[in-house]
């Protein structure tokens, strides 16, 4: 029989980072899906509620939160634990490399093999490493539509996105990504919980793992 021993894998700060960056992408998605096409009656908006301006303010103050949890996470790219480092899941070695397609593979059912990692897998680490340049992307293009009078944010929106109307498109289809990213990573999470006694579910709040013990 089996015997696992427990890990300590993701620090406090990482934790932080999830359980701000994960709110935060759901309260994004709902108001920003509004401010894109407000779904309440047009009587709403000329009463004392306004609930656009309730829906942006809602916005700008979960963006804020996105790119504090965003900034958090680059910095554990570099400073973090030997589990939280980017060139530990990265497919920049043999052996990550060797991981991304053994997972695939797994994930796919086409094999039982699966590389057992405390951290994240190469697959889950490279889609994470997208998702953030992405959310630096977007929050980019948010504060460019959010300070239109700041020359800092004008240069840099201009530079990258050109016109504000083309930084709202980018803005906009980001946010559809976000949504169907939230929705694999729930399901992929909740699989892998079912199919290994890692504890991956309760690893985000306690920073636990629990290992195979090798004898």
């Amino acid at each position: 029989m089996a015997t696992y021993e427990k890990k300590y894998v993701w620090s406090i700060l990482l934790r932080l980072f999830h359980w701000t960056f994960a709110p935060s992408i759901f309260t994004l998605i709902v108001t920003g899906l509004y401010i894109h096409w407000p779904w309440t009656n047009t009587w709403m908006e000329g009463s004392h509620q306004f609930t656009m301006a309730t829906m942006r303010w809602i916005h700008f103050i979960a963006g804020m939160f996105f790119t504090c949890a965003v900034i958090a996470r680059l910095y554990l790219w570099f400073f973090g634990n030997k589990y939280e480092r980017v060139w530990d899941f990265l497919p920049i070695t043999g052996r990550n490399i060797k991981n991304l397609f053994s997972t695939l593979l797994y994930y796919a059912y086409l094999t039982d093999h699966h590389e057992h990692r405390l951290g994240h897998n190469a697959l889950a680490g490279t889609a994470y490493f997208f998702t953030i340049l992405l959310a630096i992307i977007q929050f980019i293009s948010g504060l460019y539509l959010l300070y239109p009078e700041n020359s800092f944010f004008v240069s840099l929106g201009s530079a990258i996105f050109g016109t504000q109307q083309e930084a709202r498109f980018i803005h906009y289809l980001l946010n559809w990504y976000f949504a169907w990213f939230a929705l694999v990573h729930i399901y992929i999470v909740v699989w892998n919980d079912v199919k290994n006694p890692e504890g991956l579910i309760s690893s985000i709040f306690d920073g636990f793992k629990f290992a195979k013990k090798e004898h």
